[in-house]
C-alpha cells in the first residue's frame, strides 16, 4: 500500500548548497532522499515546503514523500536520525492523506532573520547570525517593516530564481500577515509571516530595512520601492547565515 509521509525537519544549512538536489553538491533534499533510500530501498525524492538557499537554516521545514514501506510513522524519526548527519534532524513524522503535498498544500510560512549587534561576534554564533555592529536606528526599521504588510507585488525584493521556468508565468504578489523587528540580548531579530515568499525575498527586505536604519532611506521609501517593481530599487541581499525557516502552516 502506498503511503504519504509528512516530515518536519530542523537543519543547520551552513554546509549545504540549499534544499534543492544538485549533482555533486551536498543538499538537504539529496541527503534526506539518500537516507530514506537506505531505510526502504526505494528511490524517492521528498518534496519540501520550499527551497531554502545555501546556508539558510530551518527550525521546522516540512517535507513529504510516498513510500510502500510499512514502517510505523512513529518509528520514522529514529530510523532517519540514525542515518542522517547530525546537522539534519527529523523532529516529527506522520501519515497524511494522499493529496497532501508539502509545498502545494502550504498556506503560510514564518521566517526569522538574526542580526548580532555586539562589537565582537562569538565564534559559536557566527554561523547563525549576521554580524552587523554598526549604528542603526531601530525605530525607523520597525516603522519600515510595517509598510510591507498586506498584499503587494514584491518584484523589487525578488532575485531571479534560477529554478523557475522562464516560460512559466507566475505572480510576484504575496500577502504578508506580520512584519516586525524585536530585540533579544545583543541581537536584532526580524520576523515575517506570509502566504508565500519569493527567491531571496526575506534577505532583500532585511537589506532594505538596514538602509532605513542607516538613514540612507526613509521608512516611507518602502512604498516607493514596492511600486517600482524593480530589484535595483531595493537594498542589497544580506548573508544567508542569519535566516531561518521557522514554521510552515497547513
Amino acid at each position: 500500500m502506498t503511503r504519504n509521509i509528512k516530515l518536519v525537519l530542523a537543519y543547520d544549512g551552513t554546509d549545504f548548497c540549499g534544499w534543492q538536489i544538485q549533482p555533486d553538491s551536498p543538499t538537504i533534499q539529496g541527503t534526506l532522499a539518500s537516507a530514506i533510500g537506505r531505510i526502504t530501498g526505494e528511490k524517492v525524492l521528498p518534496q519540501g515546503s520550499g527551497r531554502t538557499d545555501a546556508g539558510v537554516h530551518a527550525l521546522a521545514q516540512a517535507a513529504s514523500f510516498t513510500t510502500e514501506s510499512s514502517i510505523p510513522s512513529e518509528n520514522w524519526v529514529k530510523a532517519l536520525n540514525d542515518v542522517l548527519p547530525a546537522s539534519i534532524r527529523v523532529v516529527e513524522a506522520a501519515d497524511v492523506p494522499a493529496q497532501f503535498h508539502a509545498r502545494k498544500s502550504a498556506t503560510g510560512k514564518t521566517y526569522r532573520y538574526r542580526i548580532f549587534r555586539g562589537a565582537v561576534c562569538p565564534p559559536f554564533l557566527c554561523r547563525y547570525t549576521w554580524h552587523y555592529p554598526y549604528p542603526l536606528n531601530e525605530t525607523t526599521m520597525q516603522n519600515a517593516a510595517a509598510f510591507v504588510t498586506g498584499e503587494h507585488d514584491f518584484t523589487s525584493f525578488a532575485a531571479v530564481d534560477p529554478e523557475r521556468d522562464c516560460h512559466e508565468a507566475r505572480s510576484n504578489v504575496r500577502r504578508i500577515f506580520e512584519s516586525k523587528w524585536d530585540n533579544s540580548a545583543e541581537e536584532l531579530i526580524y520576523t515575517v509571516r506570509g502566504n508565500g515568499f519569493l527567491h531571496h525575498m526575506v534577505r532583500n527586505l532585511v537589506g532594505t530595512f538596514v538602509l532605513v536604519g542607516k538613514g540612507t532611506l526613509q521608512p516611507q521609501d518602502v512604498t516607493r520601492i514596492l511600486a517600482a517593481r524593480d530589484r535595483a530599487a531595493a537594498g542589497a541581499t544580506v548573508p544567508a547565515c542569519g535566516l531561518y525557516l521557522v514554521s510552515v502552516e497547513y
